[in-house]
């Protein structure tokens, strides 16, 4: 199993929690995004720049994701393309999307989209929180459980 991070929205905390779990159980964690971030040195850890531009990370992530790899990220397209090629999702906030639930979130990101396209305030994402933290960590900890414990 990889880990893949859509690394430029991902917050601080959950990079940390990214890092630790990749040293701890020596799973590879590789965090993508178009600008520079500063990952400690490990064998399990790898830091990958794309061009930027619209989508650059998304399909990087996409173009490398093979079944069974977990994805990390907020964006609910790239999550559905993830799970087309069967791999796993969990958002930074604790959100675990499969093939059950991800058409409903993009069916409500289109809505909402369309809203916003129309002039109309859907509210925008709260800020990320404590609680936030400990659901992916929670989360985090519930897949790689299960995870290997398919695998034996």
């Amino acid at each position: 199993m990889q880990v893949w991070v859509n690394a430029d929205a991902c917050p601080k905390a959950v990079r940390n929690i990214l890092i630790k779990m990749a040293v701890r159980l020596n799973i590879m964690v590789t965090f993508v995004s178009n600008q520079r971030h500063n990952i400690p040195r490990s064998d399990f850890l790898k830091a990958v720049q794309v061009a930027g531009g619209f989508d650059v990370a998304d399909e990087f992530i996409i173009n490398k994701t093979q079944e069974n790899d977990l994805v990390i990220t907020a964006d609910i397209p790239l999550a559905s393309a993830v799970i087309e090629k069967r791999g796993y999702v969990i958002t930074p906030r604790g959100r675990f999307y499969n093939a059950d639930n991800i058409k409903e979130a993009l069916t409500m990101r289109n809505l909402k989209e369309e809203l916003r396209s129309g002039a109309i305030d859907t509210g925008g994402q709260k800020p990320f929180s404590n609680k936030d933290r400990k659901n992916f960590a929670n989360q985090l900890e519930r897949f790689i459980r299960q995870h290997s414990k398919n695998q034996n």
